[in-house]
């Protein structure tokens, strides 16, 4: 489960970075075109900095889902990286899933993104709590393989 969450969380890098060379569509697409705009208001350089960065960060978090699954090699603070990068996605997928019902603002987008979002924690979650981030995985992880 760590190894598929990593490969995801690498796959949405690349992603970031690809979707520059077509920047305002990409943001636009993923419903941040306003805030994109404000920030260029300040500094042309700075959405394209942010998304960056952005993108850097779910490398990293790729790379602790592989570290985790021993694909490369031991990161340091694994263990609570890993619950942490779990939290982080269950509170912003069920954070938003809530929040939008709440104020009835519901779009399929931010539905799809939400949803994939507390997947992907889910993966993380269960990868970590199943292979005890250092033992050999149980059976959840021969459902996933």
């Amino acid at each position: 489960m760590l190894r598929l969450g990593g490969y995801i969380n690498i796959i949405i890098s690349f992603g970031h970075i690809i979707g520059l060379f077509w920047a305002e569509k990409m943001f636009e697409v993923t419903g941040i075109g306003h805030e994109m705009q404000l920030l260029s208001a300040i500094h042309p350089i700075l959405p394209y900095a942010l998304t960056v960065f952005v993108a850097v960060i779910f490398f990293i978090f790729g790379l602790y889902g592989l570290s985790a699954t021993h694909q490369y090699k031991k990161l340091p603070f694994q263990k609570p990286v890993i619950f942490t990068i779990s939290g982080i996605y269950l509170l912003r997928g069920l954070g938003e899933l809530i929040s939008h019902s709440w104020n009835g603002t519901n779009t399929y987008p931010e539905t799809f993104y939400s949803l994939f979002a507390v997947i992907i924690g889910l993966l993380y979650l269960l990868g970590g709590l199943g292979s005890r981030l250092g033992k050999q995985e149980t059976s959840i992880r021969t459902l996933v393989d």
